[in-house]
């Protein structure tokens, strides 16, 4: 049986990092060696008003009235605004302040909705047309995918 690479020790340390901090992927490289430790992301409903609400495994899922209805897959949505970059969502300029927006919320064109934090710096997603946010689908501080569906304007 041939040795390890990387110490198992190590290894679980490194996932243990995925799952305290929410990311989805670590890679390390040391000289000839590279190891990279991949998890699904954890799904997460949300509430109208946009907080984070996780049910209980043994319930079944209580169904929602969503302000217009919407196809199965929100990135597909006519409305869908889509992540630009890989990052850390934002709802609010800072901590302690009010959201960019609200579900119900008439937006403009160019308006600021949220903010994406990437490699350092925070980068303004604007709205690319008026309209009123039916759903906010991520959390301040959550981990965003490029391309995943961020909010809906109707």
């Amino acid at each position: 049986m041939s040795e390890l690479p990387f110490d198992p020790a190590a290894i679980r340390l490194l996932a243990e990092i995925l799952s305290e901090t929410g990311l989805t992927e670590i890679e390390i490289a040391e000289q000839d060696r590279r190891i990279c430790i991949k998890r699904a992301p954890a799904p997460i409903t949300m509430l109208a008003a946009g907080a984070p609400a996780l049910a209980p495994a043994s319930m079944p899922p209580v169904a929602a009235t969503p302000i217009e209805p919407e196809p199965e897959d929100p990135a597909k949505h006519p409305g869908a605004v889509l992540s630009p970059m890989v990052g850390v969502a934002y709802l609010a300029p800072e901590p302690g302040a009010p959201n960019f927006v609200t579900v119900g919320q008439t937006v403009e064109a160019g308006q600021t909705l949220l903010l994406i934090e990437a490699m350092k710096t925070f980068n303004q997603i604007k709205a690319p047309k008026a309209g009123t946010v039916s759903r906010i689908l991520v959390a301040t501080g959550a981990p965003v995918e490029f391309g995943e569906p961020l909010l809906i304007i109707a």
